[in-house]
């Protein structure tokens, strides 16, 4: 059994790369191999959201407080809130974030596939997460 104590791992700042807005990580578990899952605390501040990006394996956010948006490429822009579970698909470019007025913050959680989690893409426009 490995025990991890919360508050363990340092917080980190989100990159600029891969989001818009003021962001924060807060790393919570990865697995050792041949396990391949980890997964983090992100707090979006209002307006903040991922850039465009994919997983190979897929991505699971459990939304823990306040109001935040996500969108699949060629779907609507949908609501999400605490209590929601949102499941991306393996390949399926997406994005998600706060709401324009209200934080939000999510657990993420996803696997590696040959020591990669994320596919990062090019960041979502002004006008596509507001409209």
């Amino acid at each position: 059994m490995d025990i991890k104590r919360n508050g363990s791992r340092p917080s980190g700042k989100g990159p600029g790369e891969w989001f818009t807005g003021n962001v924060r990580m807060d790393p919570l578990f990865q697995a050792d191999a041949p396990a391949r899952v980890a997964g983090a605390s992100v707090t979006f501040e209002p307006g903040a959201r991922t850039a465009w990006h994919t997983h190979p394996l897929g991505q699971t956010l459990v939304v823990t407080s306040g109001l935040g948006w996500a969108q699949r490429e060629g779907g609507p822009k949908e609501e999400i809130r605490p209590g929601d579970v949102v499941w991306f698909s393996p390949g399926e470019k997406h994005w998600h974030g706060a709401s324009a007025t209200v934080g939000m913050t999510h657990i993420a959680i996803q696997e590696s596939l040959d020591g990669k989690v994320v596919d990062w893409m090019e960041h979502v426009t002004d006008e596509a997460y507001l409209g």
